[in-house]
Formats: C-alpha cells, sequence, structure tokens
C-alpha cells in the first residue's frame, strides 16, 4: 500500500459496512417503527422478508423464524403493523435493514401503548404494590366467580373445585368477558358481589384471546375496585403469557382459571390424610396417659397396702403380749421398785398404743383416696372434651354435614356417583342418598 494511501486511510468495502454496521447498532439499540408490509416472502427456512413504507420512505425488515413462530397473525402485504427490532446493516451487500424481534398489527399496538400509560400511572400511584395485596382464606366457604357461564374457563374452574375441595359452596356471576359494555357489566358484578357479603373470595376469569378480546379487563375503574374490593379477588384471565390490569390490581394472579382454582382451594385428600395422621397421634398421646396413670394407681396401691392397719394390728397385739408377760412378772416380784416399774411400764403402754397410730394412718388413707378420686374423673373429661372438638372438626368437613344441609348423592345401579342430568337414561333407576336414609328414583321421559 502506498503512502498516500496510508495518508488518506483508504478503507476496503467490508470494512466500511462494518463501521457502519457497528455505528448503527450502538446508535439505535431498539426501535419501535409503524408502517404498512410491502413485498412479503417467508421461504422454506421460515424466515420473514418484507419492507415497511409510509408515504415517503420504506426501511427492509426481516423476522426471524423463532421470533416469526410466536406471531398472532398472518403478515400480508397492505397490512400495516408496529414493528420492534434493532437496526443493523448486512454487510456482504451493504443494505440497511431493520432486524424484528416483535410484530403486531397496528390497532392492537395503538392499544398496547394505552395498555402501558394506564399500567405506568396506576404502578405509581401504588394500585399495584405487594404491600397492599390480601391473602386468600385457607378454607373459603363460599366463592363468587365472575366469568361467562358458557366459556371453558368455568368449566375448567368447576371442574377442579370439584376435585379437589367439594365443601366450597362456589356461584357463577354471569357477565359478558368482551365486547361494548363488557367492562362496565363486570364492574357492577364485582362491586354487588362484594357488597353482598355472601362470599369469602371473588375470582375474576376467562380464556386466552387477543389483546383487543382481553380489553375489558384493562379498564381503570374496574382496576381500582379490584383493588379496594370488601373481600380478597383472585385473576386468572386469559393464558399464562396473558396480562390484564386486572391482574395487576389482584390479590392473586393465576396464569390460567385451573391453575387459580388449584390456589384457591386446599386438596380435600390432603386434609382427610392429615386428620388421620392428628388421630393417630391423639389415640398414642391418650394410650401414653393411660399407662401412666395405671403405673401411678399401682404404685399408689402398694403403698396403701404397706401401710395396712391389718399388720399394725398385729404389731400392737404381739407388743401388747409382751408387756402383759412383763407385768405379770413385775405382779409376782415384791417390792416398791417392782411397782415404780410397773407404773412406768403402764404409762409407756398408754403412750404407745395402736389405736393413736391406726386412726393417724386412717386420716391420712382417707386423704389419699380422697385425692385419687379427685383426680382421675377430671383428666378423663378432659381428655372426652378434647376427643369431641376433633370429631366436630372432623364432622364440619364432612361430606354428610352437606347431605344434612339438604343435599342428596344421587348415585345409578351400579353405585356410580351421577353428576350430569344428561348421563341418566330415560326409565334409569337411581338411588338418592339423603342425611337419613334413601329413596328409589326412575328417570321419567323428557316431555318435549
Amino acid at each position: 500500500m502506498s503512502s498516500l494511501a496510508r495518508e488518506r486511510q483508504v478503507l476496503r468495502p467490508s470494512q466500511l459496512n462494518a463501521l457502519a454496521r457497528d455505528l448503527l447498532e450502538g446508535s439505535f439499540p431498539q426501535v419501535w417503527v409503524e408502517g404498512e408490509i410491502s413485498n412479503f416472502s417467508r421461504p422454506a427456512s421460515g424466515h420473514c422478508y418484507f419492507t415497511l413504507k409510509d408515504e415517503r420512505a420504506q426501511v427492509r425488515c426481516a423476522l426471524f423464524r423463532q421470533s416469526a413462530q410466536r406471531l398472532r397473525f398472518a403478515p400480508r402485504d397492505g397490512m400495516q403493523v408496529l414493528a420492534r427490532g434493532r437496526l443493523t446493516l448486512y454487510e456482504a451487500r451493504g443494505d440497511y435493514q431493520l432486524v424484528l424481534e416483535h410484530l403486531e398489527e397496528a390497532g392492537e399496538g395503538a392499544l398496547r401503548r394505552a395498555f402501558e400509560e394506564l399500567k405506568a400511572r396506576l404502578a405509581a400511584e401504588g394500585l399495584f404494590d405487594t404491600a397492599r395485596k390480601r391473602p386468600l382464606p385457607a378454607f373459603p366457604r363460599r366463592l363468587g366467580v365472575i366469568t361467562s357461564p358458557r366459556g371453558a374457563a368455568v368449566r375448567d374452574v368447576l371442574s377442579v373445585l370439584g376435585r379437589r375441595f367439594p365443601l366450597l359452596e362456589t356461584e357463577v356471576l354471569p357477565v359478558p368477558v368482551q365486547g361494548d359494555g363488557a367492562a362496565a357489566q363486570i364492574l357492577d358484578m364485582l362491586r354487588r358481589a362484594g357488597a353482598s357479603g355472601r362470599y369469602d373470595l371473588l375470582l375474576l376469569t376467562r380464556g386466552g384471546g387477543s389483546l383487543e378480546d382481553l380489553w375489558a379487563f384493562n379498564d381503570e375503574a374496574l382496576a381500582r375496585a379490584i383493588a379496594s374490593a370488601p373481600v380478597p379477588v383472585v385473576a386468572a384471565i386469559g393464558h399464562e403469557v396473558d396480562v390484564s390490569l386486572a391482574d395487576f390490581a389482584a390479590d392473586l394472579r393465576a396464569p390460567t382459571p385451573s391453575a387459580a382454582a388449584e390456589l384457591i382451594v386446599p386438596d380435600a385428600g390432603e386434609l382427610a390424610a392429615r386428620l388421620r395422621s392428628e388421630r393417630r397421634r391423639l389415640d398414642a398421646l391418650q394410650a401414653r396417659l393411660a399407662t401412666a396413670r395405671a403405673q401411678r394407681l399401682d404404685q399408689a396401691f402398694l403403698k396403701l397396702q404397706a401401710l395396712r392397719p391389718q399388720l399394725r394390728l398385729e404389731r400392737g397385739r404381739n407388743r401388747l403380749a409382751t408387756l402383759r408377760g412383763r407385768l405379770d412378772q413385775a405382779w409376782r416380784t415384791p417390792g416398791a421398785r417392782r411397782a415404780e416399774r410397773l407404773s412406768k411400764l403402764l404409762r409407756r403402754l398408754d403412750q404407745s398404743h395402736p389405736r393413736q397410730r391406726l386412726e393417724a394412718h386412717a386420716h391420712r388413707l382417707a386423704l389419699l383416696a380422697r385425692s385419687l378420686h379427685a383426680v382421675l374423673p377430671r383428666r378423663l373429661e378432659q381428655q372426652q372434651l378434647h376427643l369431641r372438638g376433633l370429631a366436630r372438626a372432623l364432622a364440619g368437613v364432612s361430606p354428610l354435614a352437606t347431605l344434612g344441609r339438604g343435599y342428596a348423592i344421587v348415585q345409578q345401579a351400579d353405585g356410580k356417583v351421577l353428576r350430569r342430568a344428561v348421563d341418566a337414561r330415560p326409565g334409569e333407576s337411581l338411588r338418592a342418598r339423603l342425611a337419613e336414609g334413601e329413596l328409589r328414583l326412575r328417570v321419567e321421559p323428557d316431555a318435549d
């Protein structure tokens, strides 16, 4: 290379294009561009190539296969879209282009911008703060499900709730979940359900859809009503990738309606296993206490046996016989010394008479007996009260309690529980189990 070329810093085309690419990528890390698609093509590789244009200019775009697979619509010429990507330069040809990471229809893009602006404003007010979210009740008694009564979401929720915790009373509060006026009707139902005082918990849910389909759940008034509801609110709007302002404002956000049902209630099987474990622990504790009381009773009986009055009397009789023999001998011995000795022996005899010691031991025995009879009934009464409390708790979660409130379990001839009327055949014999007794039923053909 000549000295003149070195002084001019002559670049090769590849070097120039590399410098231009670095300059573009460093100056424009990510941009949003709105325009009309033209010259769209999608070869066998799965990549998408097209041009975005407006009335005055155009820019070449590339959407590679991994990003193209996430599209929720089919791009075509003439479609107005909103694109997000980074500027770069294809060095081999020196072409300036936009490599896209996200592409959406322009109408949805406007909704997306409105959503982000409203989300940022409500977040700045603290409406979505974790600190203000309330915990869910561990054992809710009645749940209100605000959703469309004909959607797949409500079927999924009711199926999971029936399987996991059939004791929960669930009421479907029907509302439209998309379209004009849907947000106002959802808001009205939420307020009425909260003011009624009937529910321990509310679930706001629907299936998946586009941003426009879910727009009713991005209403500002609805988000504020969820945050101020008198009872906790769970939101499960759309699929896992869908988000709405209702999700952010709710006390708990679930990725799907089925997941929401699993988060709301405990598993009845696990609760039953826990109760059985507690019952075994109670039985073992009662057995240990009964064994300890029996051992103490045996020890007290042995002590009582050791203090038998018959043994004391026998010893007193022997000593009395000895003293009498000595007294007879003293009478037979003349002299004043023997008379004095006799007087001392009589005094000692009076002091050590077994009647006095017998009375003292009898008094002590009566005290021990009263103490023993007082302790055992109290202990037994305490254990009985504790056992009755556990029995009431177990009865509270028993299906028989539901029957006692007027419900019935309808079974087919093979014992299978009938859950839907359409599963019963005309003329089929059924058995309805009530809280007391059973009824035999027969299915009549539909008059219609």
